[in-house]
């Protein structure tokens, strides 16, 4: 199988062609949510149905468990305090890890009513912690437990760095699940994962217009559809390029929406991050395993 496919002369100037993807482990059901984190040079990832979350060691490519049980978490980001963030299916909050280890409850209802199952999670550089809320989690109890959603739809939300508030800052999707910001930070990008649900509907990324308070966001346009399989977790290059799960393979998307190039993994792709001293190193939670491939291009700060 092939390490890379191109699509365009572009994707030739972000890999190096003669990088290899590495599987560094396997024996998850479900991987999701991988983040890094640079002062200790290990990423953390979920493996959501074990109810677990798993740590690789860069330095030695050792791996162990980083905390069970872990509430089913599900997607994971790091604040600007290098703090872990962390959407949990089973409690239907996030929730942030203290450096002293202790977790803080950042956010596990609107207008009184409690969230979904929070599924992924960005951090802005104000501060501010964006999450998307899909019902997966309380869908049966594979990866959560099965309830009645409180909440009338499936929103994006915003919590505020200063007062705390939550904000459904985007309804207008069916099943928003993965998001990220451009370099910029001027766009939001969010997939919608409806399909899972509306036979028919397409899987797409859209990106929306953020105001110049960082607050709220305009129209969506329609950034990418989804040839077959599923959009879910996504990060953004240096450059703006998208690089998202895309079915079994990752995909390379520009800034203005055409599709670069194509990483084969060969199972279903979950989510992906770069890391590494450098940003350089993405890593690719498949279904049952971790991946990692050296590119050219480094991740967005």
């Amino acid at each position: 199988m092939l390490d890379f496919i191109s699509h365009d002369p572009r994707f030739n100037a972000l890999v190096i062609g003669h990088a290899k993807l590495e599987k560094l482990w396997t024996g998850c059901r479900w991987a999701e949510g991988p983040a890094y984190f640079p002062a200790g040079r290990y990423l953390v990832w979920s493996d959501i149905p074990n109810n677990r979350m798993m740590r690789f060691d860069e330095t030695d490519g050792s791996v162990s468990a980083f905390r069970q049980p872990s509430n089913n978490s599900n997607g994971n980001t790091t604040d600007r305090e290098g703090r872990l963030v962390t959407c949990e299916h089973l409690t239907r909050r996030v929730t942030r890890t203290e450096h002293d280890g202790s977790i803080t409850v950042l956010a596990d209802q609107w207008q009184d009513r409690r969230l979904n199952s929070p599924n992924d999670v960005v951090v802005k550089s104000d501060g501010s912690i964006w999450f998307t809320d899909p019902s997966y989690g309380i869908e049966s109890d594979y990866e959560g437990e099965a309830a009645e959603a409180e909440q009338e739809g499936c929103f994006v939300y915003r919590i505020d760095p200063r007062s705390g508030a939550v904000d459904a800052v985007i309804r207008d999707r069916v099943r928003p699940n993965g998001l990220a910001f451009a370099p910029d930070e001027r766009q939001l990008f969010v997939v919608d994962t409806g399909a899972s649900h509306v036979p028919g509907l397409p899987v797409t990324i859209h990106a929306y217009s953020v105001d110049g308070e960082g607050r709220s966001l305009g129209p969506p346009r329609l950034f990418a559809t989804c040839p077959e399989g599923f959009f879910d977790g996504f990060r953004v290059d240096s450059a703006g390029n998208v690089w998202t799960s895309a079915g079994t393979n990752v995909f390379c998307y520009a800034p203005d929406g055409t599709h670069l190039g194509t990483i084969p993994v060969g199972e279903i792709v979950a989510n992906v991050c770069f890391g590494g001293p450098k940003r350089n190193r993405l890593y690719i939670c498949g279904q049952t395993s971790l991946y990692a491939i050296y590119l050219k291009v480094r991740g967005a700060v």
